[in-house]
């Protein structure tokens, strides 16, 4: 077992007691954190492996960001003046451009994702998509955490459902036992593009594997509308009636949860995500956060793809979700900053069932840390605002100059250690070129 020792000049753990130390310490032993406390209670006498001292640095919890699709970097900056939350736009935009791609193509996206999260502090992040055998290889070769679940739409076809549910079940089989990624069911959206006979099939898979579902869930009301009129209620009620409730659901969006169904899910696995950039964006409106908290609903924050966020760092998700809830509910205390931080870290690691193993800092918990440059902007005067309001408010993901996953440093005094970015960058652009070469291509023909 190796030890080492990591002095800092702040240690923010985020944990039930917000424990913070000034001339801090930790003690990562292999993967775990086995202890926290003052450098000045460290005895002078012990010896570790290893000694890491990062100077003028406040060192917290890895990010958990718990809604992406990190293949659409590939498309970025491709729907600006589009909303992907309806049909439409989402067809002319997005599907048009996907239905050229091709399986090597998708590899890039990732690595330059994975590149991106690390170095604005994301440590897990929640994905969703189809050709995953080219997702989860790209993610291991990072060292980031991650939930991978394979994207499922059947749109009613019995060949298309046959198909997508035996890929997903290859894909969940192949990622088993893996000690960083874990495998889920991603229905692309239950009652719109997923019939009720293949939530039944992927219920199957999830029973199966005991794992959950990632989906997008009430972008709109279309849901409810198709739910009330077929089943006589909601869309949530329904889910409570085919027993999908017991199983843990990552819901990205719930701009259209209704109030009624608060009650319905706030004591379940059920997990609404909040995405401000992404809801913005596609001028799709925004989950009744304020109201979700109130009534005792675990929340995570999410970035959505980056096709027209278009940004990985969560530091600005967590800005801007403090920012529009005082705005729209016309209340400066409307959110409390600590309450963010919550959801960028200890609620997103809930929503995935690992609350007990990453989401704060403290002993027996895996070692999944952040470290962000105290000599940068923003923090100053430490006398007039606290960590909490700097971290959501005054800085940023760019403040971020070291990344530990498992124990195991990902990005180190500004130097990526997992991936090469400039390569990820090059053979990003290369297959974007010849994307789109192949539909220039077949647009003369």
């Amino acid at each position: 077992m190796t030890a080492t020792l990591i002095k800092s000049a702040v240690v923010l753990c985020l944990d039930r007691s917000d424990q913070i130390f000034k001339d801090g310490y930790l003690v990562v032993e292999d993967e775990r954190i086995t202890e926290i406390g003052y450098q000045k209670d460290l005895g002078a006498s012990r010896k570790f492996d290893q000694t890491v001292d990062l100077g003028n640095r406040l060192v917290m919890p890895g990010l958990v960001n718990a809604h992406t699709h990190s293949p659409m970097t590939l498309f970025r900056g491709h729907v600006e003046g589009h909303s992907i939350f309806n049909l439409k736009g989402w067809y002319n935009t997005v599907r048009v451009l996907e239905l050229d791609m091709t399986p090597d193509m998708i590899s890039p996206g990732v690595a330059v994702s994975c590149a991106e999260m690390i170095r604005t502090g994301t440590t897990t992040f929640v994905d969703q998509y189809f050709w995953m055998d080219q997702i989860y290889p790209v993610v291991r070769q990072s060292g980031l955490r991650a939930a991978l679940a394979y994207g499922i739409v059947e749109l009613g076809e019995e060949e298309a459902r046959k198909r997508e549910v035996a890929a997903a079940s290859k894909f969940l089989d192949d990622l088993s036992g893996d000690p960083l990624l874990d495998g889920w069911v991603g229905p692309h959206a239950f009652f719109v593009d997923n019939s009720e006979t293949a939530m039944q099939m992927e219920r199957e898979l999830v029973e199966k594997h005991k794992t959950g579902f990632h989906i997008h869930f009430l972008t709109g009301q279309s849901e409810n509308k198709y739910c009330q009129e077929k089943y006589g209620h909601s869309a949530v009620k329904q889910l409570e009636a085919m027993g999908f409730l017991k199983y843990p659901i990552i819901a990205a969006h719930s701009i259209g949860i209704l109030e009624e169904d608060y009650a319905v899910v706030k004591d379940k696995p059920f997990t609404p995500v909040f995405a401000p950039s992404s809801g913005m964006r596609n001028a799709a409106g925004l989950a009744p956060l304020v109201e979700l908290r109130e009534a005792g609903v675990n929340v995570a924050l999410g970035t959505d793809n980056v096709t027209n966020n278009n940004s990985y760092d969560m530091f600005k998700e967590m800005s801007l979700t403090g920012k529009l809830m005082a705005l729209l509910h016309r209340d400066a205390a409307a959110l409390p900053t600590r309450y963010i931080l919550e959801m960028a870290t200890i609620n997103g690691a809930k929503a995935i069932g690992k609350e007990n193993e990453i989401g704060s800092l403290e002993k027996g918990k895996k070692a999944d840390l952040i470290a962000l440059d105290l000599d940068e902007i923003g923090w100053a005067p430490f006398g007039g605002q606290d960590f909490y309001a700097a971290l959501v408010y005054a800085v940023g993901g760019y403040h971020v100059k070291d990344v530990m996953v498992n124990g195991k440093w990902l990005y180190r005094d500004n130097r990526y250690l997992t991936i090469d970015y400039t390569k990820a960058k090059r053979d990003l652009e290369a297959k974007h070129t010849e994307l789109m070469d192949r539909i220039k291509n077949k647009a003369q023909k």
